[in-house]
């Protein structure tokens, strides 16, 4: 994909955040004031950096994935006789960095989800 079309992109991605958080401030301005404006725009940050977070947890999780196989799989082909040793620390990173991605799915809804201005007596 060229910078043309990602610059594209990105601007209406975020031009579309902007209007969302306009349009949804001026009908809660009408039902609950500023605090209505200020839980809005929270959860539109938090929908945000969930929807970034997990992207590039998904992302990084894929990339070290192949990574770590590829690796694996050359140091099988070098050595067989240690391919027992390689799969099972294989199978180990491979879990422990889709912990990671789990991690921060549930990060994302925990953000999603709590209300902080319940929580604060807001």
């Amino acid at each position: 994909m060229n910078r043309k079309v990602l610059g594209v992109l990105l601007l209406a991605g975020v031009s579309l955040l902007l209007a969302g958080e306009a349009a949804w401030a001026a009908e809660a301005a009408g039902k609950g004031g500023a605090a209505g404006a200020g839980k809005m725009t929270y959860f539109l940050v938090a929908a945000f950096s969930c929807m970034f977070g997990l992207g590039m947890a998904a992302v990084g999780g894929a990339v070290s994935q192949g990574k770590g196989i590829a690796s694996a799989l050359d140091g099988m082909a070098r050595n067989p006789g240690a391919a027992a040793d390689i799969r099972t620390t294989l199978i180990i990173g491979l879990a422990l960095i889709e912990s990671l991605v789990i991690y921060v799915l549930l990060v994302a809804i925990i953000l999603l989800f709590v209300d902080p201005f319940k929580l604060l007596g807001g």
